[in-house]
């Protein structure tokens, strides 16, 4: 298929990525990174949304430790690998939808976001928007949870590259602060260095 942003928009793109075997975001399990978190004191269990979910690794990890957790994908591969992996014991709310066009009525209803090879899937000239979105979907004194990847320079995308300077400056114009930045020395083998995990609260 030939990229372009119409086919990036579109669910059929990530649709047809998965068909073909070549959703190679996919760690084909939790990252060690939010194992961590989850693992930690650093986040008490709370609704949790997981954006461009994928097969739900991640999803279900925190639904494991205690959140309740609600994952959305733009492609039907991808909520049909979710449905088929669920943990009947730690169940998770699956959603297909364009996270763009989620409804007004999940406006502040969410203690966290959750972020992994999403924010990069989205067209840059996007980004603003998708944080309004984050913006909308959180609740006063909620946290955004992104692990930055791509760090660096490559042509064209996706995913398309990141720079966590921009992604803080992005969320302080939305009244989010900074509370925690470090390169995680746990990142998957061929990322250690190329990602930044980020937590910003909003204000």
């Amino acid at each position: 298929m030939t990229l372009s942003p119409s086919n990036v928009n579109s669910s059929s793109f990530w649709d047809n990525l998965y068909t073909s075997d070549q959703f190679h975001w996919d760690l084909a399990g939790p990252t060690a990174v939010f194992q961590r978190l989850a693992e930690s004191q650093l986040l008490k269990p709370g609704r949790m949304l997981v954006l461009g979910a994928g097969r739900g690794h991640d999803a279900r990890l925190f639904a494991k430790h205690g959140f309740e957790v609600t994952a959305v994908d733009f492609s039907a591969e991808a909520v049909e690998a979710m449905n088929r992996l669920a943990d009947p014991q730690y169940p998770i709310q699956i959603v297909q939808a364009d996270f763009f066009s989620l409804p007004a009525t999940w406006s502040g209803r969410f203690d966290f976001v959750l972020d992994y090879t999403s924010f990069c899937a989205v067209l840059p000239q996007r980004r603003p928007e998708y944080a309004d979105l984050v913006g909308r979907l959180l609740k006063r004194g909620g946290r955004y949870i992104a692990l930055a990847f791509p760090i660096g320079k490559r042509p064209g995308g996706p995913p398309y590259v990141v720079q966590p300077e921009a992604i803080i400056a992005l969320y302080a114009e939305r009244g989010f602060t900074l509370q925690h930045r470090e390169i995680p020395a746990d990142s998957a083998p061929g990322r250690k260095g190329h990602e930044e995990l980020l937590i910003l609260d909003k204000s």
